[in-house]
C-alpha cells in the first residue's frame, strides 16, 4: 500500500507537510470556480516577497479577513476596512496588496460583467485546456511564459495590481492553467480530467 509520504511528489514541496498537503490537493488541479480564482489571484498577491509557505500558513486569516474572498463583498471594502486590515495579525500586513486586494475586487467584476465569468476570460488565455510543460527536474520550471506575459499585461490593463508576469505564472500553476507537475511526481498528468 503507498501511503502519502512514499508518494514521489515535486521537489519543492519535500518534506515541508503544509506544502506536501497544498500540492497533493490542490496545486495544479483546474479551477473553474469565480471566487476561488479570486482567493488564487489575492493569495499569489499576497505572495511577493515571500515564501508560499507563509501565505497557506496565513490562508483562514485571509479568508476571514477578506469576506471569504466574495469580490462582491471586497469591492464594497473602504479605507476604514484598509486600517483593519493593516492591523490585522492574521494575514500580510502590507498596506499595497492589501489596497490592490479591493483594486482587483472591482476590477474583477467589471471583467464576469464583460465575459459572463472570471473564468471564461481567464481561460480563454489558454483555450480552455492545461499546458503541460513536462517539467524532469525543479530546476525547468519557468518563472513565467508567454502567456503569463500575455496575461499580467490585460490584467494591468484592466486595472489589477500585484499581477506581474511572474505572480501570473504562480496562479496559472495553482489553478492548474499549467502542469507543472515533474514528470516523475505522482499529480503529473492525473489532473487533466479534474
Amino acid at each position: 500500500m503507498t501511503t502519502p509520504s512514499s508518494l514521489a511528489r515535486c521537489a519543492w514541496c519535500a518534506d515541508r507537510p503544509l506544502l506536501q498537503a497544498y500540492h497533493d490537493a490542490e496545486w495544479g488541479v483546474p479551477v473553474h470556480d469565480d471566487q476561488r480564482l479570486f482567493e488564487m489571484l489575492t493569495l499569489e498577491g499576497a505572495q511577493a516577497g515571500l515564501s508560499w509557505e507563509t501565505v497557506l500558513k496565513k490562508r483562514e486569516g485571509y479568508r476571514q479577513a477578506f469576506s471569504g474572498f466574495d469580490p462582491q463583498a471586497v469591492a464594497r471594502f473602504d479605507d476604514a476596512d484598509v486600517q483593519r486590515l493593516v492591523a490585522d495579525t492574521s494575514i500580510v500586513r502590507h498596506r499595497g496588496k492589501i489596497e490592490s486586494t479591493l483594486t482587483n475586487a472591482r476590477a474583477f467584476l467589471q471583467v464576469q460583467r464583460e465575459f459572463g465569468s472570471f473564468d471564461a476570460y481567464i481561460w480563454g488565455f489558454v483555450d480552455g485546456r492545461p499546458i503541460d510543460h513536462r517539467i524532469g527536474k525543479l530546476g525547468d520550471v519557468p518563472a513565467k511564459s508567454p502567456e503569463s506575459d500575455r496575461i499580467s499585461r490585460d490584467l494591468q490593463m484592466r486595472g489589477f495590481k500585484f499581477v506581474g508576469s511572474t505572480i501570473c505564472y504562480a496562479f496559472m500553476q495553482a489553478v492548474g492553467m499549467v502542469d507543472d507537475h515533474e514528470v516523475n511526481c505522482f499529480r503529473h498528468g492525473a489532473l487533466r480530467s479534474a
